[in-house]
């Protein structure tokens, strides 16, 4: 029953259409290679990179069915190192970024970069040199609630976006970006009811009556104190320790394109821009060169919080793990389908951690090898929604040798040919 490793070049998920890349590669090593590809052609670009915070940040990864039932068995992983010999470093790296950024990005397209108060000033005056002042469109201050209690200074609760655009013929719809009105914006207003019987609040100005009327959306303005925090039990939490709120890059990206546009993120982490942009009908372009960022993205993006597949397919190219595995799995061929078990995956690595049976497997697909190109037609993947990966996944019979692809917690990726059982 041991099946056969394999290589791949590139991976097709979920879908004969793709509308997005998910790339693990580090920058400015894959720069050439994303020019090449996509220079001109992305709409917003999206980047939420390190702070220069001098911390290596870890990821807590749940192991196994049990892992994900009570949150024990887990590991802590590497998540980004984000540690630099000094400012001129880190500054550097920030240069080529947004200079690749700038490349990729089409006439009309716009920037979003998100940072804090320590580099804040000196990214400011950068994205100053790189965009031209004239281009600076709004210094946009996030303010939450969470995080730690300050003594000798005032607590800091929020971070900077800087939004910049390409040119000055960029698109922007505000309209896009309805929020609720809330009672604390207009308690110093009169309400009354107009002879329509609509309710508004109004003010006098310069002997001036203003109407708002409480049917109609109001706007977000630079401050944006309606998005949460991911707090710790937050349902969309996947470990990784920085992780933003979807609803964050919802906005975002509604303002800032439309459907069909290619939104990238050159530091995906989690893979939140991702779920945003396709869940709003864009297109997306995320690199990390992180495995396990690569890995928890492609697991957001393999099914909806119900645990229900999502109706677009999407491409990875990622490095694949070493030949270092014993993996058992079969396939079993019908008419019109094929049955394909997952039944054994051991490494020196599970030994070492003391781990056995699937519990070391974080996702696994079947589909089929065409080439170097493996196209998975199933899925199944640990998630607090679904803890228990499949043992056994029905899939339609297509053109090509039958596959499986696994992915461990550690992030690893690799591709096995199944025994045939007749």
């Amino acid at each position: 029953m041991a099946a056969t490793y394999i290589r791949c070049a590139a991976e097709r998920h979920l879908g004969k259409e793709s509308v997005g890349a998910l790339i693990q590669g580090s920058l400015p090593e894959c720069a050439p290679m994303l020019r090449a590809r996509y220079a001109g052609s992305v709409q917003t670009v999206y980047l939420d990179p390190p702070f220069n915070t001098g911390k290596r940040f870890d990821m807590k990864v749940r192991v196994g069915e049990k892992g994900y039932r009570t949150g024990s068995p887990s590991i802590a992983l590497p998540a980004y190192d984000d540690r630099w010999s000094d400012r001129a470093q880190y500054l550097a790296m920030m240069r080529e970024t947004l200079t690749l950024a700038r490349d990729l990005m089409k006439k009309e397209g716009t920037i979003f970069l998100h940072i804090d108060s320590r580099m804040h000033a000196h990214l400011r005056l950068l994205m100053d040199e790189i965009f031209g002042e004239n281009n600076f469109l709004n210094e946009i201050i996030w303010s939450y609630q969470s995080g730690g209690r300050a003594r000798t200074y005032f607590p800091r609760k929020h971070d900077v976006i800087l939004f910049y655009a390409k040119s000055r013929s960029y698109y922007f719809n505000l309209k896009g970006v309805p929020i609720a009105r809330t009672e604390a914006r207009s308690n110093h207003m009169r309400r009354a009811v107009d002879e329509e019987g609509r309710s508004y609040r109004s003010i006098m100005s310069a002997g001036k009556e203003y109407r708002y009327y409480d049917d109609e959306p109001v706007y977000p303005g630079d401050v944006w104190d309606d998005v949460s925090h991911l707090q710790q039990k937050d349902p969309q939490r996947t470990g990784y320790e920085t992780q933003k709120p979807v609803k964050l890059l919802e906005r975002i990206v509604s303002c800032s394109t439309q459907e069909g546009d290619l939104v990238c993120d050159l530091f995906a982490g989690s893979g939140t821009t991702a779920v945003a942009a396709a869940g709003l009908g864009r297109r997306f372009l995320c690199v990390d060169q992180s495995p396990l960022a690569i890995a928890i993205a492609g697991k957001r993006l393999a099914q909806t919080p119900g645990g229900k597949p999502l109706g677009f397919g999407y491409d990875v190219e990622a490095p694949c793990g070493e030949d270092d595995c014993t993996v058992e799995a079969e396939v079993f061929p019908a008419i019109s389908s094929y049955t394909v078990h997952l039944i054994r995956f051991e490494s020196e690595a599970t030994r070492e951690a003391g781990i056995t049976g699937l519990d070391a497997v974080d996702q696994w697909s079947a589909g089929f090898v065409q080439g170097d190109v493996y196209r998975s037609c199933v899925t199944s993947v640990r998630s607090a929604a679904t803890p228990q990966l499949a043992a056994a996944m029905e899939m339609p019979v297509c053109a090509g040798e039958p596959c499986v692809m696994i992915v461990d917690i550690w992030g690893n990726r690799r591709f096995y040919l199944p025994k045939r059982r007749y």
